[in-house]
Formats: C-alpha cells, sequence, structure tokens
C-alpha cells in the first residue's frame, strides 16, 4: 500500500494511505456484523496497509467508535485514526448539525473515551451548524489542538466558501465529502478549492454506497432497514436508469480485467491527478477480500479515454445524490451561484 501526505496542518503533515476505510459500512447502515467480526475485517485492513480508519460519533450512536478503539487498542501506532462530531438526531428522529463551542469539546472528550484514544489524528465537523458562526466552531475545534486532544483539522460537506473561511481561522487538512462515478457535484467548486489551498480531500461513499461494487442489482436487493432507502438514485424509478449505466462501466472494467470496484476508484485517482490534489477515497466492506480488492486500485492508471467514458456515464445519472440538498454542499454551493 503506498502512503499519500494530505495537507499540513499545524501539526505537520498528516501521512495516511493511500486507500482509507470507511467504518460506518460495519454499524448497522448496510447491515451489521458481531463486534468480532467487524473487529476481524479492521484488523485485516490494517495488515494489508490500509492505515487511515474514518468513523464517527453517530455511527452506530458511537458503538462504531467502541470498535474502532478495540483496534486502537493493540494496534494505535499503526493507526490514522479520524473522527466526526457535529450531527445531533432527536428524539422523533429529526437530524440537524450542532456547532457551539461547548458542544465540540463535549464530543471530543466523549469521542476520545469511547476511542480508549488519548489523540484523535484527524478531526472532521460532519456538518455544518449554519445558526452559528463557522468561525466560533473551527475556533473550538483549534483549540483542542491546542489542548493536545486532536492533531489535525477537517470538514465535511462544505462549500468552497466555507473551506475558505474556515482555512483562515486555522489550516485545514481535510475536506471529506461525497465523489464517485455517480457524484460528481464536488468538482464545480469544492474540488479546486481544495488543490488551490493544498487540502487534502477524503471521498466517502467512493462506490456509490456499494453500487458501485456490484452490491444492488435491484430495489430487493436492499433490506427494509437499509440506509440506501434514504437515496434517490436508489428510487425504483431511478435504479432502472443508473442499472444500465453500471452495466457499460462493468464491461468496461471486464475489458480492462479489473473489477468494477477498481475501476471507479481507479477513476477518482485519475480525477484528483487532473485536479492537482491528494485524494484518499474511504470504501468500507464488511469483506477482507473486497477491500484486498479496493487496495488494488491505488496501483491502477486508466487511459484517457477510460476515464472520458465514465465521465459521459457520470453525466447521465438518475436521482439526488440527497432528498435534502441543503443537508450536503451542494444545496448550498447552489444557493451560493
Amino acid at each position: 500500500m503506498q502512503t499519500v501526505t494530505l495537507g499540513a496542518g499545524s501539526a505537520g503533515p498528516l501521512t495516511v494511505s493511500a486507500l482509507g476505510f470507511g467504518g460506518m459500512a460495519l454499524t448497522s447502515a448496510y447491515g451489521g456484523l458481531s463486534a468480532d467480526e467487524a473487529l476481524a475485517v479492521l484488523n485485516a485492513a490494517v495488515d494489508d496497509g490500509i492505515i487511515l480508519v474514518d468513523t464517527a460519533n453517530v455511527y452506530g450512536d458511537g458503538t462504531n467508535e467502541e470498535l474502532v478503539g478495540r483496534l486502537l487498542a493493540d494496534r494505535r501506532d499503526e493507526v490514522v485514526v479520524a473522527t466526526k462530531f457535529g450531527i445531533v438526531h432527536g428524539a422523533d428522529g429529526t437530524r440537524h448539525a450542532r456547532g457551539d463551542a461547548a458542544y465540540v469539546r463535549r464530543c471530543a472528550e466523549e469521542s476520545l473515551r469511547r476511542l480508549s484514544a488519548d489523540v484523535i489524528d484527524l478531526y472532521y465537523l460532519h456538518r455544518r451548524d449554519l445558526s452559528v458562526p463557522l468561525s466560533e466552531t473551527v475556533g473550538a475545534m483549534a483549540a483542542l489542538v491546542d489542548a493536545g486532544l486532536v492533531r489535525h483539522l477537517a470538514l465535511c460537506e462544505v462549500t468552497a466558501a466555507e473551506i475558505r473561511e474556515a482555512h483562515a481561522v486555522h489550516p485545514i487538512t481535510a475536506v471529506q465529502s461525497e465523489w464517485s462515478v455517480f457524484s460528481r457535484d464536488v468538482e464545480h467548486a469544492v474540488v479546486p478549492a481544495c488543490a488551490q489551498l493544498g487540502i487534502g480531500f477524503v471521498p466517502f461513499a467512493p462506490l456509490g454506497r456499494g453500487f458501485l461494487a456490484g452490491a444492488v442489482r435491484s430495489v430487493a436487493d436492499l433490506g427494509p432497514d437499509d440506509a440506501r432507502h434514504d437515496f434517490p438514485r436508489f428510487d425504483a424509478d431511478n435504479l432502472g436508469a443508473n442499472l444500465e449505466l453500471l452495466a457499460e462501466i462493468e464491461a468496461s472494467a471486464h475489458e480492462t480485467g479489473i473489477t468494477l470496484a477498481e475501476m471507479a476508484l481507479a477513476w477518482l485517482y485519475a480525477k484528483g491527478e487532473d485536479a492537482g490534489l491528494t485524494v484518499v477515497p474511504i470504501p468500507g466492506s464488511r469483506h477482507p477480500e473486497r477491500n484486498r480488492q479496493n487496495a488494488a486500485a491505488v496501483d491502477i492508471s486508466l487511459s484517457a479515454e477510460q476515464v472520458a467514458e465514465l465521465d459521459s456515464a457520470a453525466a447521465r445519472v438518475a436521482g439526488a445524490r440527497s432528498r435534502d440538498r441543503s443537508w450536503v454542499s451542494e444545496g448550498r454551493e447552489r444557493s451560493a451561484d
């Protein structure tokens, strides 16, 4: 596994594996595993050189962080741990963002306890609280760096303007947002802003929430509690059109002699190179052999023609990536335009 450098914060450059691991896949979102099975998957990923492990305080209501904490208990020196704060779920199931200074500190302390760690390597604002000045939220995060509780700061689902505003308060090491063949809105303004400021980009759902790995071939493949029901691209009226695109991509991958997932990830690396920034996708799988296949994409170079073919497919995706576009950067970027 290759290593790369994300943006440099006040603690200096952050070196991570060129492919990370998205921990959400191990806790309930797409069908859960037992804690022991999930821990075995994490250990296998680290064995394969995937040292960036991404979690969040809301994944499994904290149980995902506790799971990662079990990994860190034996392998802290081998792992770069990233976690997030800022999403709050109400008793009625609604969600909103929170970013006041007192909440920032409390969340960090709670995450450190669940992780059984002394410091968080990369700490993300999971969602922007529009009722609180961004300078207050990032200022409170910067105070965590000063206190030695956090090494690097990062942001999720932010606009280009928000990135610049936050970076002026404290150096931002990474920005995380959905980016894949099926989700390209960040290329308009967010990716260029990161490239300009020297900030690394960490695409979540780089395999289209499993779709670009062939995990969904019909609506019947989604269980009743599957989180993908929340995303319009998996609605029955969109899925058929998207499956036709998937077949095109899969045929090209087979012709090249690689898997569908490898091709989708290799496309992301090519797009990052074209944009002039470090890209570290964080797919997550409950199967160690699939994580190994994903890791192989780091060494795959697509031709310009193959990249163009995938670009063409991406332009025909049916359905938005979120029902509430204000919840993701896409909606606020559109408003800014």
